[in-house]
């Protein structure tokens, strides 16, 4: 597993006073260590669990199915396997834990992911147990990131970045959606990445629609387009979103464009540690208002193993923090979207970048595309 993850953990089972920790979300999975178990995400039965005890003990625990992927990647942890459609998964992970010595522990795990139904089989195969929730306290951890962890975002971000330049330079008017979708499809995984999630291509009219994917709709002069991805590797991505006219920009969409570079360059100013998120918030929906653009729930929130991770920059009520602030920390990792959907003159407009917390303030890790003014399709 990852030793710098593994000594996390187990830094918070001796503040909480557990004895192991139980991860069942494939994000958490990979947190600990390093690879998705391909189906997990798929289909939800299909377990894989990662187990780390207070004394720094790892465990692995899987389907029939993933055996030869897991071993692969962990040839030196521990593995239990459950048969698929044969053993009940909560009874052969109960036996791993009491190998174990965890028959009477405390455990924490996932409430929010490990199905009702399963809990409480495995509540009945461990009656001497006490499980714990721990996803809040694991969402925490993650939210500081490793030099590893910012590395790969990094490299994600500009694999985000330059393939969406690179689709808004094949195409043309007269082109589709799907032709932006087809080259942009291709070039994340030229540029190295293993996989994509939420392909976002919104073109004219539909440019006002925030999550929608590529139709047959015809790119026409005078379009603006947005176009959002969010390279893969292990488990970990980064989201990157590009807006680009067809030919010549539509009436007014010049000067909001600069108004959202106005605020993107704001926000890596104010993004430092100690910085509190909703005053980042609150300075953005001040600058919309001199545009008297309408005004969203946040513009920006953390990333890694999720699309969207704690904290959030915005009026949105936080992981820890009641209020609905929270304070950056150095070695966060940030998305951050200065963007209006609706901007009344029958488009919309995004910017989405990636930026890491430093000691003293914060660097772009979305780097690749100049996106001081919008970008041109032929």
């Amino acid at each position: 597993m990852r030793t710098p993850i593994v000594e996390r953990m187990t830094g918070l089972l001796a503040r909480k006073g557990l004895d192991a920790i139980v991860t069942s979300s494939p994000e958490n999975f990979a947190y600990l260590t390093g690879f998705v178990v391909p189906t997990q995400p798929l289909i939800r039965h299909r377990h894989a669990m990662a187990i780390v005890t207070a004394s720094g003990e790892e465990a692995v625990f899987a389907v029939d199915m993933e055996e030869s992927t897991v071993r692969g990647k962990l040839p030196e942890t521990p593995l239990s396997v459950w048969r698929e459609f044969h053993d009940d998964p909560m009874e052969v992970l109960a036996e791993t834990l009491k190998g174990l010595g965890l028959a009477a522990a405390s455990i924490g795990l996932e409430f929010d992911y490990l199905p009702a139904g399963d809990y409480a089989r495995l509540v009945g195969f461990m009656p001497d147990a006490r499980f714990v929730p721990v996803e809040k306290d694991i969402a925490l951890l993650r939210q500081i990131k490793t030099p590893d962890e910012v590395a790969l975002i990094h490299r994600l971000a500009r694999i985000a970045d330059e393939a969406i330049c690179d689709s808004f330079a094949a195409v043309k008017a007269g082109d589709t959606e799907m032709d932006i979708a087809a080259v942009l499809t291709r070039r994340i995984y030229e540029l190295g990445a293993e996989d994509f999630k939420l392909l976002i291509v919104a073109t004219g009219e539909r440019s006002q629609l925030p999550n929608v994917g590529p139709s047959l709709r015809i790119l026409q002069r005078g379009d603006v387009c947005r176009v959002e991805i969010f390279a893969v590797i292990a488990g970990y991505q980064a989201g990157v979103c590009r807006t680009a006219y067809v030919q010549e920009p539509p009436p007014m969409a010049e000067e909001i464009w600069k108004l959202m570079v106005e605020c993107k360059y704001a926000i890596l100013d104010q993004i430092r540690p100690g910085a509190s998120c909703l005053a980042v918030y609150n300075d953005f929906i001040r600058r919309l208002a001199t545009m008297n653009l309408p005004p969203i729930s946040f513009v920006g929130h953390g990333i890694g193993l999720h699309l969207h991770e704690d904290p959030y920059i915005g009026a949105t009520p936080i992981l820890g923090s009641p209020a609905g602030d929270a304070t950056i920390e150095a070695d966060m990792v940030l998305g951050f979207e200065p963007l209006c959907y609706r901007t009344g003159y029958g488009f919309g407009v995004q910017n989405k970048d990636v930026l890491h917390v430093t000691a003293n303030g914060s660097v772009l890790l979305s780097d690749k595309a100049d996106t001081d003014t919008m970008i041109r399709i032929a």
